[in-house]
């Protein structure tokens, strides 16, 4: 699809939350957190000639490789949402993209994500085909106060729970769906202290895509207000998640 004559480098999209995004409480949940923030960052790209589909051509798609997430308040049921979405860099095979949400003028989430191209017929990484010099970059222009992070995977860890990838956890790359690692390890925890909005921050990194019938381990460990979870397939790590509590 060409360029949208709309198009803008910094782009904001409202969203009116629903009552199927929430918790029990009302509350947005931190998993359609997530699906809000790649919706809008979706959306950019496709103002921007950087659509699934565009990519698509050259048999390329964005799979997230890290995000980091902040949180001040979470939304609740009827609240209209503003997100709004930037590129910080863009270069070979890899794009940083940072996304703030707010209610009104009161901003209350900021997240930081890496992105990697892949061949999705090859399964491997490779330099984005598309142009993309349209896009100014704001490098400087942080929407967290901590950057991403390589989370350690050698911490010890207890097996807490098991799983197969089933048909609902895929998406259109036909590997589980980045939000689903999420949403298995807070279905682990204590659901108490997310409801009472004690969750500060989150990590998440994504070492190895998981397809159908893979079957898989959720391990957890904890250090103070930290509690840290690997998904292994065959003893190997495939994601890396750190919940940091109030």
């Amino acid at each position: 699809m060409p360029i949208a004559e709309n198009f803008t480098s910094v782009y904001s999209q409202d969203w009116e939350i629903n009552f199927l995004q929430c918790h029990p409480n009302g509350y947005l949940r931190q998993t359609e957190l997530c699906n809000l923030l790649q919706l809008t960052a979706g959306a950019h790209a496709e103002l921007g000639g950087m659509s699934f589909t565009d990519m698509q051509v050259h048999d390329q798609a964005w799979v997230l490789s890290r995000m980091r997430v902040e949180i001040e308040e979470m939304p609740k049921w009827r609240d209209v949402v503003t997100i709004k979405t930037w590129i910080l860099d863009l270069q070979g095979s890899r794009s940083i993209r940072a996304l703030e949400m707010y209610i009104g003028n009161r901003k209350v989430a900021g997240s930081l994500t890496y992105w990697a191209v892949i061949n999705t017929k090859l399964r491997k990484a490779e330099s984005l085909a598309l142009p993309h010099e349209h896009f100014t970059k704001y490098p400087e222009k942080m929407p967290a106060e901590q950057s991403f992070k390589r989370i350690d995977v050698a911490r010890e860890a207890s097996v807490i729970a098991e799983r197969k990838v089933v048909l609902s956890d895929l998406d259109i790359v036909f590997h589980a769906n980045n939000v689903k690692y999420l949403e298995w390890c807070l279905d682990t925890i204590d659901y108490r202290p997310l409801l009472k909005q004690q969750l500060k921050s989150f990590d998440m990194n994504y070492l190895r895509e998981l397809k159908l019938d893979d079957a898989v381990e959720i391990n957890k460990g904890k250090e103070d207000n930290l509690e840290y979870f690997t998904v292994n397939k065959n003893g190997q790590p495939c994601f890396v998640l750190e919940l940091n509590w109030k």
